[in-house]
């Protein structure tokens, strides 16, 4: 496994769930986050970085996702409960 990276700043989110079938995680986010944002997704066994190219709530596509709101997110990649999420840095 490569040597993870500690992304700057605090975490935007946590994951609260993750559905293996369909490769979706749910985050609960603190502050607000649109389609389109790069986020890292940290943990023990994880470092994965994903641009939010959907975001669901309810089974319903949102622009983005508002402090506080638990939002369905596609990821390619196994995600776990308790990993923090956080925005990606900008070149």
């Amino acid at each position: 496994m490569a040597e993870q990276t500690e992304p700057a700043g605090k975490p935007v989110g946590v994951v609260t769930h993750y559905f293996n079938k369909i490769g979706v995680a749910i985050v609960r986010f603190n502050q607000e986050v649109a389609v389109g944002a790069h986020l890292k997704f940290r943990g023990a066994h994880t470092d994965l970085d994903v641009t939010a190219d959907s975001l669901q709530f309810e089974h319903q596509a949102i622009a983005k996702a508002a402090k506080g709101q638990e939002v369905g997110l596609k990821v390619p990649d196994h995600v776990r409960e308790g990993d923090q999420v956080y925005l990606a840095q900008q070149d």
